[in-house]
């Protein structure tokens, strides 16, 4: 028998947890971090295994678990799930046409005062009635027909957003809340990501994930799928004493008693407050955190809902106030690739003109090999296509059963693209890469504008007035076709572009001789070969020494260098196999740029060969840039974060959590004197190591 102090602190630790769901899935207000939460429910975990008679279905304990169903009881409704009629004018006209049918059915004169209504959103999910009594959810089913839905308890027990018990005291005897569950954007964008990067199905769209979660025989299963809710109405009630009587008071007690009640609802007079809140939220539509499909209007007061009463099982006093669709059945007409700014080649579906979002949609993104096989499009398919606000539309899903007969072809981009369409430069696919891409980087007119920047880069070439704005001019004049074309420009030429006087263009041109004198690093990061950073690029220049050696460099050669993996080696190899990308070189070469060169190393044997480094903070006389130069010249790898394979953290003023990281670690701390002398002298490092 559990003790007293038992039995409080499982009450406790219940209501905290509880308190803390409500924070994080209904207010989306975190209030403690991850590890405390999981700590306290480890703890009520604990006390219920050791006192099994105290386990109740209410604790937040049993959200998740269950065994699997062979099938889905069936539930009666008491009170029907009955749908609203949909007023099928998308113009705020339509808010007018409802409140003029309101005011004849009720009989109001034009001098009478205007109706007050209530207006929500329309939620695109999957609805459900939960059953609570004395303020314990007993049982949740779906609509079904209207008159008989399925018992999905156990499903709807691993929604954290769904109080298990409600809030308050004198809790009406039975309480049926009606509602939506549904599934917020990005955590529908998460949970495909997930699902991606194991390797299994992903979902069509929120509605769909929504629907087909609480419809999962398997609870477990349920439960992995990040599902919301929003109560909108009641089923039956009895034993509510003082209750409300109008629909907007009903939603603010239900938010009292711990139920999720979306906040964009307005009560209002008249027609003018429905258009107001119906353009409003039009307006609004895609900056919300999940999808709709139209407002609800609903007349406020209960008399007069009960005596608008019902028509052919609509009720009189409310309607669906739809947007225009969002998604919406179309053709494929033929598959096209484009090649983006990156070399990336993205298959577009060319398709029968249809009206979707608001817009007619001609082409419709297919994003890459990957999902083209996932969702089996072909050229002739029927598909489902989806456009929401400024959002590229895309292809979201084939309709097998209305494909064309013999089935088309599969499509495959290798074979339609073997070569760019924009410079005739061959196209690859890394593996462990969804996307296919170019490997003209230096030539194709695609990638051009983003080439000549990074070339041009800081970090890179370094020449200083050759930003965005002069690129775009030039690229868009046809002056600038590769980087090699940079050493080829005259006064004149810069002088009569836009907001470039002499003075300017001058100084550009002095820029640009000065970046002719560089480093082998910087040169070959400037190439923008793909995967090839900056540390990468040092790593390659140290290695070979020389740009002919790397050229020439093998697959074996390659993974001989630090940090190079399979992916990075792919890369490079076909970067230069590439004719085009030679000729550019060359021709650079020719223009004057130049570097030291040396034999190269296999292996560095400075005195920080094979360390990780990591800066935090600013160091009195070294720049940032300049430590990690002298760190990379001995050898060493500058990181990013402090992690376990971080051998030294070096640290200056205002020095933030790395260090604080470091410390928890055990990571040997230094500051600028303690780099230097590590650097300089052929010590052990732990004498450097500084108590901060």
């Amino acid at each position: 028998m559990a003790s007293p102090d038992v039995l409080a602190r499982v009450a406790a630790l219940r209501r905290e947890i509880e308190r803390h769901n409500h924070a994080y899935y209904v207010l989306d207000q975190p209030t403690i971090p991850d590890t405390e939460y999981d700590r306290l429910f480890r703890e009520l975990q604990a006390l219920e295994a050791d006192h099994p008679e105290l386990l109740t279905p209410d604790s937040p304990t049993q959200r998740v678990g269950g065994t699997p169903l062979d099938a889905f009881p069936k539930v009666r409704h008491v009170v029907p799930m009955l749908s609203i009629r949909t007023e099928t004018d998308t113009e705020a006209r339509g808010a007018q046409a409802f409140d003029t049918r309101v005011r004849k059915e009720l009989e109001l004169a034009e001098s009478d005062p205007p109706v007050e209504y209530a207006a929500e959103l329309k939620f695109d999910g999957f609805a459900i009635n939960l059953r609570y009594e004395h303020g314990l959810l007993v049982q949740a089913a779906t609509r079904g027909d209207g008159e008989t839905g399925e018992d999905v308890t156990q499903n709807i027990r691993t929604v954290h957003a769904i109080p298990l018990r409600l809030v308050g005291d004198a809790l009406p005897a039975v309480l049926e809340v009606r509602g939506e569950v549904f599934m917020r954007r990005d955590d529908f964008e998460r949970y495909n990501a997930r699902q991606r990067d194991a390797g299994k199905p992903t979902l069509v769209n929120p509605r769909n994930g929504a629907a087909g979660s609480i419809r999962q025989l398997d609870p477990r299963l349920a439960a992995q799928r990040p599902l919301s809710f929003f109560a909108y109405g009641l089923g039956e009630v009895q034993g509510w004493h003082g209750a409300p009587d109008t629909h907007s008071k009903t939603l603010a007690a239900l938010e009292q008693m711990g139920v999720p009640v979306c906040a964009e609802r307005i009560t209002g007079q008249g027609a003018a407050a429905l258009i107001q809140f119906h353009d409003d939220i039009a307006a609004r539509r895609d900056q919300l955190p999940f999808d709709i499909d139209g407002v609800v209007y609903k007349v406020n007061r209960f008399d007069l809902q009960r005596q608008l009463g019902f028509v052919t099982r609509e009720p009189r006093w409310a309607v669906a106030h739809k947007y225009p669709a969002q998604e919406a059945l179309t053709t494929v007409l033929g598959i096209d690739v484009q090649v983006g700014r990156t070399g990336k080649l993205t298959p577009v579906a060319r398709l029968a003109p249809v009206f979707v979002g608001g817009v007619t949609v001609t082409n419709a993104t297919l994003h890459n090999q990957d999902e083209i096989d996932r969702k089996d499009v072909r050229v002739g398919d029927t598909v489902i296509v989806r456009r929401a606000g400024d959002v590229i539309p895309e292809v979201v899903a084939s309709v097998p059963e209305r494909r064309p007969q013999p089935a088309p072809p599969r499509f495959d981009i290798l074979q339609t693209c073997p070569v760019c369409p924009e410079c005739g430069s061959h196209v690859v696919r890394l593996e462990g890469e969804a996307a296919a891409r170019c490997t003209g980087g230096l030539v194709c007119p695609a990638q051009r504008r983003q080439a000549l920047l990074h070339f041009a880069g800081r970090r890179a070439m370094d020449i200083e007035g050759l930003g965005d704005k002069l690129v775009e001019q030039l690229v868009e004049r046809g002056l600038l076709h590769t980087p090699a074309d940079v050493y080829g420009l005259s006064l004149d030429t810069l002088a009569g572009l836009d907001r470039m006087a002499e003075k300017s263009a001058a100084n550009l041109l002095a820029a640009v001789e000065t970046s002719k004198t560089t480093t082998l690093a910087r040169f070959i990061f400037a190439l923008g070969i793909r995967n090839v950073g900056e540390t990468t690029a040092k790593d390659l220049a140290r290695h070979f020494g020389s740009l002919d050696a790397l050229m020439a460099a093998d697959a074996a050669g390659l993974l001989a260098v630090r940090d190079v993996g399979p992916i990075v080696a792919e890369s490079i190899l076909q970067f230069f196999a590439e004719p085009h990308n030679r000729e550019v070189i060359a021709t650079l070469r020719g223009a004057g740029v130049h570097w030291s060169e040396s034999t190269g190393v296999q292996q560095s044997a400075g005195m920080l060969a094979g360390k990780t480094l990591v800066l935090t903070g600013s160091l009195p006389t070294l720049t940032r840039d300049a430590a990690k130069e002298r760190i990379e010249a001995a050898g060493g790898k500058v990181a990013g974060s402090v992690s376990k394979k971080t051998d030294y953290v070096v640290a200056g003023a205002e020095a933030g959590s790395k260090l604080d990281k470091a410390r928890e670690l055990g990571v040997v701390i230094l500051d600028e004197a303690g780099l230097l002398a590590l650097l300089a002298a052929d010590e052990a490092p732990g004498q450097f190591t500084l108590n901060f």
